[in-house]
């Protein structure tokens, strides 16, 4: 049986440390890349606060950075940011309120690719970035 995003969150996974041999999705030879975990990545999400955004490249960088790295593995990130999105979906559906899940919306607007794979109208992940707009003094947020 296949797991589900909780568990593929929870997993006890092990952040990477590589030195690439060749050339791969934009970052050279040679180049130190960090391979996140799920939990670093939902980490990263829920330190976003209220009523800011980052994107996933931004998100990637300052991964790389916080890790001694150049860069940040692009196609790993990139499912690990949709199993947290997953499992807070899944946690929303079941009953728990929005405020206390991993907030993706934060790092994800509705037209981003990610987005149109989750299962929820993208939408309203601009609608929750707009409420924290509007209920938040900070800096605001363009969707």
């Amino acid at each position: 049986m296949a797991k589900s995003a909780t568990e593929k969150l929870n997993s006890a996974k092990q952040p990477k440390w590589v030195v690439l041999e060749k050339n791969f999705a934009g970052i050279k030879a040679g180049e130190r890349m960090f391979v996140a975990t799920p939990q670093i990545v939902d980490d990263y999400i829920r330190e976003i606060p209220r009523g800011e955004t980052r994107d996933v490249k931004e998100m990637r960088a300052d991964l790389a950075s916080r890790s001694g790295c150049d860069a940040t593995c692009p196609v790993s990130t990139a499912i690990f940011v949709r199993i947290c999105a997953e499992a807070a979906i899944t946690a929303i559906d079941n009953g728990v309120h929005p405020d206390t899940v991993s907030p993706f919306w934060r790092l994800l607007a509705g037209n981003d690719k990610i987005s149109r794979r989750l299962p929820v109208d993208p939408d309203w992940i601009d609608e929750r970035r707009r409420i924290e707009a509007v209920n938040d003094g900070s800096k605001k947020i363009g969707v």
